[in-house]
């Protein structure tokens, strides 16, 4: 490997300070256009590991799957928790760093240390009710998703049974939002704000900071509400599975599953339906008729992850990973997309002959893969599914090589999915959805909001004034 390296390659095997390598930043516009160019430039000049500057903090990028895997695997070598951190705890991140906000907030994602444990556990059975398909709460939920993207998709149509369409404002990134509101509990469209609010944390712009102090307090809010009156929800069954949560610390813990459904989610459900849409010779749509939406999504999660780069780790002693030594309490971030580029892994995957689809790192790996896999996995299948069986025709109205990407430090998603579209005949624009049937009393949970709910709905407002702007 050493001789494929560019010059310098072998700086920091004997353990050379991560700051004295003089990281290349990995945020810059050919990253935002095209980080498969960046990660192979990196794979080519440093191997599997390499040393790059985010947003002027250094940290180490895991670019091979081998290295990715070992990373993920090793919660004890290579533990989660901003405690670690060795610049951090020196004071030499800056205060105003733009990652701070989402990094800060101490929930299962990012939490080490010895709480994790028995967190991680209330999350696994708080989610239970929601991720068994045999469990009426999942039942619900799937009915929800159907009715909610139904909504979405008759709005669209009030535009016209044909026309044109951003699929990814329209339908992709509100439908998780909705969903999300579902799970948590949030009484009508109260929560649009706040879940909007999500978004600007996640994309880590400028008015980041002051999005995650309303979020937070707009959750805390709820999670009192909670505490008093406990309905069917994630927050109840949470609380109930781990007593001793503050209200600060279900709040941390419901900004995490809105960041991972409602941004993950929707980028899913955009990518899959490019893969759909612009797939060769119509088998991929011949696959979906067949009940394979989610064999089409891990395609879909192989080539272009949802989440391209997790939240840090941090080596736990001084320990060789590819041609580095990195040091006690460096950020070591392990990047899914770049891993599944890796020759030594996309050439198994590409003969097809020993590495299936499910191999992929969309969701991590290890004791801390993502809790929530299977609730996403669902949500993003039953929305994909009613957009084609709702629409007889949708194109990309723009070629594929020409939709406009937007890149965050954690996740790279289509900033919009322009269509052109043709509902399905006898579909009358405008006609209502079928809803879930509200829930027996002895399991009170969330309901659909009435329309003139929907009316106060900052969420709908916006998705309205689209549809009258498009006119």
């Amino acid at each position: 490997m050493e001789s494929q390296l560019g010059e310098g390659a072998s700086v920091g095997v004997d353990g050379t300070r991560l700051e004295e390598l003089a990281p290349e930043p990995l945020l810059t516009r050919d990253y935002e256009t095209r980080p498969s160019l960046v990660y192979e430039r990196l794979r080519q000049r440093h191997g599997p590991v390499a040393p790059v500057d985010l947003l002027g903090v250094p940290a180490w990028l895991v670019l091979g799957y081998r290295e990715s895997l070992q990373v993920l695997q090793d919660d004890r070598g290579w533990p989660k928790g901003l405690e670690n951190w060795r610049a951090r705890t020196d004071g030499e991140v800056p205060a105003d760093w733009p990652l701070g906000p989402s990094l800060e907030v101490n929930h299962v994602l990012i939490q080490g240390g010895p709480g994790y444990g028995s967190l991680r556990t209330a999350w696994d059975a708080a989610l239970k009710p929601f991720q068994d398909p045999g469990r009426p709460q999942a039942k619900r939920l799937k009915a929800a998703v159907t009715a909610y993207a139904d909504e979405l998709i008759t709005l669209v149509g009030q535009g016209g049974g044909t026309g044109v369409a951003d699929l990814s404002a329209q339908f992709s990134r509100p439908l998780p939002l909705m969903v999300a509101s579902h799970l948590l509990g949030f009484p009508g469209s109260q929560g649009d704000d706040a879940l909007m609010d999500m978004w600007r944390v996640l994309d880590a712009g400028p008015d980041a900071e002051p999005a995650l102090e309303r979020l937070l307090a707009t959750l805390a809010e709820l999670a009192a509400v909670k505490l008093e009156k406990p309905g069917d929800d994630f927050p109840s069954h949470l609380l109930a599975a781990n007593p001793g949560l503050s209200l600060d610390d279900l709040a941390r813990e419901l900004f995490m599953l809105l960041g991972m459904v409602s941004d993950h989610v929707g980028i899913l459900i955009s990518n899959t339906v490019v893969e759909v849409i612009s797939g060769d010779g119509g088998g991929v749509r011949a696959s979906l008729s067949a009940g394979m939406i989610r064999e089409t999504m891990n395609r879909v999660v192989m080539r272009k992850p949802p989440l391209v780069n997790f939240v840090p780790r941090f080596a736990a002693e001084d320990t060789p990973l590819g041609n580095y030594t990195i040091r006690a309490g460096d950020p070591v971030w392990v990047s899914a997309a770049a891993a599944h580029a890796d020759p030594l892994f996309a050439d198994h995957v590409a003969s097809g002959s020993t590495i299936s689809t499910r191999a992929h790192l969309s969701w991590g790996a290890g004791p801390r893969q993502c809790p929530a896999r299977e609730l996403a996995s669902t949500v993003a299948a039953v929305g994909v599914g009613r957009l084609f069986e709702r629409f007889s025709d949708l194109e990309l109205a723009l070629p594929a090589d020409q939709l406009p990407w937007r890149s965050s430090p954690f996740m790279r998603g289509l900033r919009s999915l322009p269509v052109r579209y043709e509902l399905v005949p006898g579909t009358a624009p405008g006609r209502a959805p079928a809803l879930p049937p509200a829930p027996e009393p002895e399991a009170a949970g969330p309901v659909l909001p009435d329309q003139s709910a929907r009316q106060r709905s900052s969420l709908w407002r916006y998705l309205t004034g689209l549809i009258r702007g498009g006119r």
